[in-house]
């Protein structure tokens, strides 16, 4: 199964490229096909650390884009989706608290294309390293979102998942619609797995988050996906001949 790792980065020097050569150390190279770092405006050495690891040629498949203006980390994982060349796309956080040592085993519960296995593999950070504000903050944010949404995703913020490239680019796009691809792959009839993963504490600078607007964001944004969960038909459509089933035409993948 060959992927392509997306990273979005913003002001993440010292950090970076330390992820970017774990992720060709420890995920098999018969899998990675190629790892796109998505630089989202960022005004410090997160693009040049990239360019240094592209030039040394040690690291075939490296990619770097970079947006023009910032977008947010949603808008910079679908610049890597679009653009990536696999069919299975694996993302992770580029603060380097996801562990690409994680990857695999993601890939181990991913469905096949058109079965009925998960199309999305959400990791669950079942030891976070965060403050104990943040864990507080980020577990109360789960349950009120599972109440709402019914997902049963313990960690939707979790930044490593693994899922079909199709599957995500059929789905609407909005800023923060990486927070709730469980309920959004859920909604268009597809099944999501969740599978812990080891969470490392943040070695260089600052989140880009604070409790309280993750709050405010997270809000609003938990009324968007309820109305929009509510207003989607996602029927699968089976082409017939006659009285015989030829095909499916929209399959889940």
């Amino acid at each position: 199964m060959r992927i392509t790792v997306v990273i979005p980065a913003l002001n993440e020097a010292g950090n970076i490229g330390r992820l970017v050569a774990e992720t060709y150390e420890h995920v098999p190279a018969d899998n990675l096909a190629e790892v796109i770092v998505v630089d989202d405006g960022s005004d410090d050495a997160t693009p040049d650390e990239i360019t240094a690891l592209i030039e040394s040629g040690n690291h075939p498949g490296l990619r770097l884009l970079r947006h023009d203006a910032r977008s947010g980390q949603s808008a910079a994982l679908r610049s890597g989706i679009t653009a990536a060349l696999s069919p299975v796309i694996a993302t992770m956080d580029g603060d380097g608290q996801n562990d690409p040592r994680d990857i695999p085993k993601l890939l181990e519960h991913l469905g096949e294309p058109g079965g009925d296995g998960p199309a999305l593999v959400n990791g669950w950070r079942t030891t976070r390293k965060d403050t104990g504000s943040k864990r507080w903050a980020s577990r109360a944010a789960n349950k009120i979102r599972d109440w709402v949404l019914r997902d049963e995703c313990p960690d939707t913020g979790c930044g490593i998942k693994v899922y079909w490239r199709e599957a995500f680019l059929r789905l609407p796009f909005f800023t923060s619609m990486h927070r709730y691809l469980p309920a959004l792959f859920q909604t268009y009839g597809l099944k999501a797995a969740y599978v812990p993963v080891n969470d490392r504490p943040r070695q260089v600078g600052q989140s880009k988050y604070n409790n309280l607007n993750r709050a405010l964001v997270g809000i609003y944004d938990l009324f968007g996906v309820t109305w929009l969960r509510r207003r989607t038909l996602a029927p699968k459509v089976i082409e017939l001949d006659g009285t015989q089933t030829v095909s499916t035409v929209a399959s889940e993948r």
